[in-house]
């Protein structure tokens, strides 16, 4: 599972980079921007994201906002800088000072908590509907036959749109079925 630590200040990452790696955690990433941790986001594809109240170019309020599909935050900040009616799902917030052993479970909380979603998902994908299959294959055909694409480059294409639009597969498949008829 992935990690990225966001702080300002460069050696406030690598600081808590070093605490997780001697903690047993890998795959670590340090940044200290919140371009630099969107970004890391979108090539990792899931995980959890540490960082404090202030990156060097936006609030952690900006950067919960974006935070793709797979990724949860956690925050970790003076009391005084507490999320106030927190009601985002995927942000946890805890109080400096902070104790290794809080944020070694925490962290490894999150991470279960990712990594169970990406299973549901993924079980739920193996299991769709025949009617969803049937969307699915049309919206295929269209592509292979307007786009001259083949069968896995058709199913390429809409995993790509499914992901770019933050909808599931069939409903990608809508989409182009709805454009094809035009």
């Amino acid at each position: 599972m992935n990690i990225i630590v966001a702080f300002a200040k460069a050696e406030d990452a690598h600081k808590f980079k070093s605490i997780l790696l001697r903690g047993g955690f890998d795959n670590i990433t340090a940044v200290t921007s919140g371009m630099q941790a969107l970004s890391a986001m979108e090539d990792l594809g899931s995980g959890v994201i540490v960082c404090g109240y202030r990156l060097s170019d936006m609030l952690y309020s900006d950067l919960v906002e974006d935070l793709p599909g797979y990724f949860q935050m956690l925050m970790i900040a003076s009391a005084d800088k507490s999320p106030a009616g927190n009601d985002n799902s995927r942000l946890i917030y805890l109080p400096t000072p902070v104790t290794k052993e809080n944020l070694y479970s925490t962290l490894s909380m999150m991470m279960e908590g990712v990594s169970r979603a990406r299973q549901k998902a993924k079980q739920h994908r193996l299991s769709r509907s025949d009617a969803d299959k049937q969307v699915i294959n049309k919206a295929k055909e269209i592509l292979m036959d307007k786009h001259h694409m083949t069968e896995p480059e058709a199913h390429k294409y809409l995993q790509k749109c499914s992901m770019e639009s933050g909808c599931n597969m069939v409903e990608a498949a809508e989409m182009v079925l709805s454009l094809g008829n035009m």
